[in-house]
């Protein structure tokens, strides 16, 4: 660990604080405010967009709970379809200069799964297996509207707590549709056009020309990849989703080719779920509950981002054996970054739901390699997703109310309204699907000959790659240990249906906490009522986030990368 590496995290976190209130006050005004931004250029585009799709924006054709999740779940059922059929038919479909054939059944299902979740997740090479349409009409969209519509999700979410009950009683929560097109056209075009020119000026690929074969200086034949990169790079970054065009992913000096485009797109991965905290507090009429938020993610990184960097600063135990002299663990990382910037870049898009890559998790150390794991089990509430880290934080917010109201021995409110018993059975459940679906999957993948049969270690080390899988899909991240060959029929299934239990299953209980909480009358603070905008309740947040996961997965993580550290530190590399 270096004072300029330390000077490098300093810098980012700094730059996120400075992002954080100038666009939350943005996407309030996009998504509550009475008119929205550039309402001349923009507004005819709304208008046109939901005339076709025949929804009514006024107040009173708002969605209850119910309706707003069949019409996210509907939309996500046929992307599903489409983005299944598109990468099926892709052989006889243009914009295939490789003449890339059709995607195989399985494959295509987990990539579409993938893609519709905010996950991507990847068990191919894109360069080598999706044409260009498949990537821009397929992938491309399903990274900006599956952002959307977690976007729309928070902000659900945020109404039920926020929003004051009319005299016949408020049960709406918005419309999905109203959500989606806004969050599309307002918030994620306009920032990826510039974030785009921005990355083509550095050196990113943008052409639909066909692949170039080149001879080396050796005189060997080598293929270089052509396509539509940094229009894809832009929105994979900004909408926290992370599947590469590039096998190599953001380490492909294509995808993201100097220290600057590094950084921007580390930036660009925690800018909107850091706004959304001001958002939230724009909401609340009181800034400072969205800043408790903010404060008690901020904890949680820096404690990730320091645990990762001191583990990658150690040399690889099994060179230093062999007396192999290392400044800090650079196996599977660019020279480019280096430690600093490798360690960042992992703790930044496990903390987010991303999963893009800038170095091979598989090479960290066994510790440095657990950091990204813990972010992601945590519930990707370290700034998470696009939408999906605001309300995950404020089903933890709801969890350690509760647990204020047991130590005071009063009822439990947030925001003046009373938590009961529906919303801790919701939120609950919401808690307890998740740790389900991950180490039910990975019991299943550790004992069958078909999980095993793709891995490259045995062990611990192994372990640890069954688990991170299923962490990944269900934590909607899709990064990957890279030590696991996820390309057959059980994985491709496994992980798909995680992936939608991961988003579908946790979205549900999320909106009928909102449809619970939106109706019920506010109460004037008492004496009793345990304030969530301070520094108490920031560190009473933090713990029950840490508990929740510790407790749930630190077994687990025991006989995984735990124990990989201690056998390789005393010199048993698996």
């Amino acid at each position: 660990m270096t004072l300029i590496g330390w000077l490098q995290i300093l810098l980012f976190f700094a730059l996120v604080l400075a992002v954080t209130k100038p666009l939350g006050l943005y996407l309030f005004h996009v998504f509550e405010g009475p008119t929205q931004p550039l309402p001349r250029v923009l507004g005819p585009v709304e208008r046109l967009l939901l005339k076709l799709c025949g929804v009514d924006t006024r107040r009173d054709h708002e969605q209850t709970w119910g309706q707003y999740a069949l019409s996210l779940l509907t939309f996500s059922l046929f992307s599903v379809l489409i983005v299944y059929l598109l990468q099926r038919l892709q052989h006889v479909l243009p914009l295939n200069p490789q003449n890339l054939p059709a995607v195989g059944p399985e494959l295509a299902f987990n990539t579409a799964a993938s893609f519709t979740t905010n996950t991507n997740w990847q068990s191919y090479a894109g360069e080598s297996t999706m044409s260009y349409l498949s990537q821009m009409a397929g992938l491309a969209w399903q990274n900006f509207v599956s952002a959307a519509a977690g976007m729309g999700v928070a902000l659900a979410l945020a109404r039920g707590f926020t929003r004051r009950p009319g005299p016949e009683g408020q049960k709406t929560l918005g419309n999905f549709w109203v959500d989606l097109i806004r969050g599309t056209l307002y918030v994620l075009l306009p920032l990826c056009v510039v974030y785009a020119l921005f990355l083509v000026s550095q050196g990113v690929l943008q052409n639909l020309a066909p692949y170039r074969e080149l001879s080396t200086l050796e005189g060997v034949k080598q293929t270089l990849a052509m396509g539509p990169v940094a229009s894809q790079e832009a929105i994979k970054m900004l909408g926290t989703n992370g599947g590469g065009f590039f096998n190599a992913n953001s380490a492909h000096p294509f995808e993201n080719p100097t220290p600057l485009t590094n950084l921007v797109q580390m930036l660009s991965i925690f800018a909107i779920p850091a706004a959304l905290t001001y958002t939230y507090g724009k909401m609340a009429r009181d800034t400072k509950q969205g800043w408790a938020l903010f404060a008690a993610m901020s904890i949680l990184f820096f404690v990730g981002v320091a645990a990762a960097f001191a583990a990658e600063s150690h040399a690889n135990p099994a060179l230093a054996a062999a007396r192999v002299v290392q400044d800090g663990n650079l196996e599977g990382k660019e020279v480019r970054f280096g430690v600093t910037a490798s360690a960042l870049f992992a703790t930044v898009t496990t903390d987010a739901s991303c999963g893009a890559v800038n170095a091979m998790h598989d090479s960290f150390t066994a510790l440095g390699g657990l950091v990204p794991m813990v972010n992601m089990q945590l519930g990707e509430v370290i700034f998470g997703g696009v939408g999906a880290g605001l309300y995950g934080i404020l089903v933890m917010v709801v969890l350690a109310v509760f647990i204020a109201g047991l130590m005071v021995g009063r009822t439990p409110e947030y925001l003046g309204k009373k938590i009961e018993a529906r919303e801790m059975k919701l939120a609950m459940l919401y808690v307890l699907v998740f740790p389900l679906v991950i180490l039910g999957l990975s019991a299943v993948a550790a004992v069958i000959p078909q999980g095993l049969s793709s891995l490259n270690n045995a062990g611990p080390h192994g372990l640890s790659e069954i688990l991170y899988a299923f962490t990944s899909g269900t934590a909607n991240n899709g990064s990957a240990f890279a030590g696991l060959n996820a390309n057959t029929p059980f994985w491709n299934i496994s992980l798909g249906l995680a992936m939608l239990a991961g988003r579908f299953l946790m979205i549900v209980p999320v909106l009928a906490i909102a449809g619970s909480m939106v109706g019920k009358k506010t109460v004037a603070p008492g004496p009793g009522t345990f304030p969530t905008n301070g520094v108490l309740f920031t560190g009473l947040l933090v713990c029950v986030v840490v508990i929740v996961g510790a407790l749930t997965f630190f077994p687990a993580l025991s006989l995984g990368p735990l124990v990989d550290h201690y056998l390789g530190q005393a010199g048993k590399v698996f």
